[in-house]
């Protein structure tokens, strides 16, 4: 990688960390289009539960990586949820990076591909170029 291209590379991850630390914060708490559409024909308390009618969202169960560590954009064992969702995507921003820029370095590494023997040419095409050019 050419050194111009690590200033670039550093503020992009910076401008995601900050997103991801700070940003992810102040998102909205109300519940998507999903979620709302799953709560229709039920009545709902101020604490988001079902108090009555019949609705999909009371065949919901949780999802069996709900007990992880970063469950629900936060980091278990932090009573701060600020902080905690900061942390949670900080941490992901950092292992997407961590994974893609591996990948990205083993395909790098891999080189290209090695031409194929031009013993016979498969493109007619470029074989009758090549013999107008005059290059054999």
């Amino acid at each position: 990688m050419s050194k111009r291209q690590w200033p670039f590379l550093l503020g992009g991850l910076l401008v995601a960390l900050l997103l991801a630390g700070v940003v992810s914060n102040y998102a909205s708490s109300h519940p998507d289009g999903l979620d709302s559409s799953l709560l229709k024909g039920c009545t709902v308390n101020a604490d988001d539960e079902i108090t009555g009618g019949s609705c999909p969202a009371q065949e919901a169960k949780d999802h069996e990586l709900a007990d992880s560590p970063l469950a629900d954009y936060g980091v278990r064992g932090i009573g701060n949820d600020f902080v905690s969702t900061g942390l949670s995507g900080v941490l992901g921003v950092l292992l997407t990076f961590a994974l893609g820029g591996g990948l990205f370095w083993l395909a790098r590494r891999r080189g290209p591909a090695a031409p194929a023997p031009n013993a016979a040419s498969a493109d007619p095409v470029d074989e009758a170029a090549t013999r107008s050019s005059g290059a054999r």
